[in-house]
């Protein structure tokens, strides 16, 4: 029987996920986890009055979503201190980042990215046909100057930065991403990542410079507001760069009912500072269990933490499996030098406990295989 052809380009790409999520993993093994501790999410959940606000939202979700994400548009501008229309509001920062490849990518277009960085932007770039650099990570830290580097040899239109970094948690001084901004090709645009800014505990990000047509940075409330399921997410930058968002994104793609948690999320900033102690103190905790247990944690920007577990990427393999056969969910980085790590996702007491309970036969285990 024959049938349309794909395109060329579609042909070549291999049907493949950038993650496989935990619900598919359940799936296969015929049971749930115990410990959610692997995907990121914000475990200490999104403010009650997010969730009192969507509650009262579903009776009319026979209504479209606000194409513009008005509100939360402008209720974000006044938090940033920028324009509206220096905002633009997506399903998700993989979204956001699909819709900015499809304006600057096409066959042949060259693209920088870290060895190893979120998979995601690389899965986009790779969909319009661009060509992808990676460069590797220094000292667990993604590398700016190798970054620069690459973008002045390949010509690059983007370069893509996580900062704080996933998947290993660290973070760069905002000084040094202001000397990397300083130092761009004029054609060249720097996508700053900023999924995890929030957990950041010392005063380095900067004031926002929405002036520069070279930088757009992206946010979420995916992480530190709780709201991973919600898909919420958001760039800002040059207007210019913007509005081209326009020629290209899904107007009706936000879910009417998770613009309004967004904004009530947006609004309880005491609660977004609780949620913040509380990962701080889970960070302690997983630091604590692995250094009990003879590893060396990373130190972390993020709402998880990066643990080497002091041999190579098998063994980290087997260490992660070990954990998900007791009923441990947790996910590794994928290149190396990272990949001789694990990573375990900040969450409240009792997960925390089941996770420090299982490591250390799921060591024993891994170390006899």
């Amino acid at each position: 029987m024959t049938k349309p052809p794909l395109t060329p380009l579609a042909e070549s790409l291999p049907a493949t996920v950038p993650f496989v999520g935990p619900e598919a993993t359940e799936r296969k093994m015929g049971k749930t986890f115990a410990a959610r501790l692997g995907a990121n999410e914000n475990l200490f959940g999104p403010s009650p009055k997010a969730l009192k606000a969507m509650e009262d939202a579903n009776a009319e979700i026979w209504k479209y979503p606000d194409p513009e994400s008005h509100d939360l548009r402008r209720a974000i501008a006044r938090h940033l201190q920028v324009a509206a229309d220096e905002v633009v509001v997506g399903e998700g920062i993989d979204t956001l980042l699909g819709y900015l490849v499809r304006l600057y990518v096409e066959p042949g277009t060259s693209v920088v990215t870290s060895d190893g960085a979120y998979p995601t932007f690389n899965y986009h770039v790779t969909g319009y046909g661009g060509t992808l650099t990676k460069v590797p990570y220094k000292d667990d830290m993604e590398d700016p100057e190798a970054l620069l580097k690459a973008a002045s040899d390949t010509n690059a239109r983007l370069i893509y930065l996580s900062n704080p970094d996933n998947p290993m948690g660290t973070h760069h001084d905002y000084g040094v991403i202001d000397d990397m901004i300083a130092d761009l090709n004029p054609e060249c645009l720097l996508i700053l990542d900023e999924a995890y800014v929030e957990f950041i505990d010392d005063d380095t990000v900067p004031e926002i410079d929405t002036t520069n047509p070279n930088v757009i940075r992206m946010r979420t409330f995916s992480k530190a507001y709780g709201m991973a399921g919600a898909r919420v997410g958001y760039a800002f930058g040059h207007r210019d760069i913007v509005q081209a968002f326009e020629k290209v994104r899904n107007h009706f793609g936000m879910n009417r009912t998770a613009q309004i948690g967004a904004l009530a999320a947006l609004q309880d900033q005491k609660h977004l500072a609780r949620s913040l102690k509380d990962v701080a103190a889970a960070r302690d905790t997983i630091s604590k269990i692995a250094q009990g247990n003879g590893l060396t944690p990373i130190p972390s920007s993020t709402n998880f933490v990066t643990i080497n577990c002091g041999a190579d990427a098998d063994f980290a393999i087997a260490v992660l499996e070990e954990l998900g056969a007791r009923g441990i969910f947790v996910r590794k980085p994928f290149a190396a030098p990272g990949d001789r790590c694990i990573r375990v996702t900040c969450g409240p007491p009792d997960e925390l406990d089941l996770f420090r309970a299982a490591l250390p036969d799921a060591l024993k285990a891994a170390k006899s295989r």
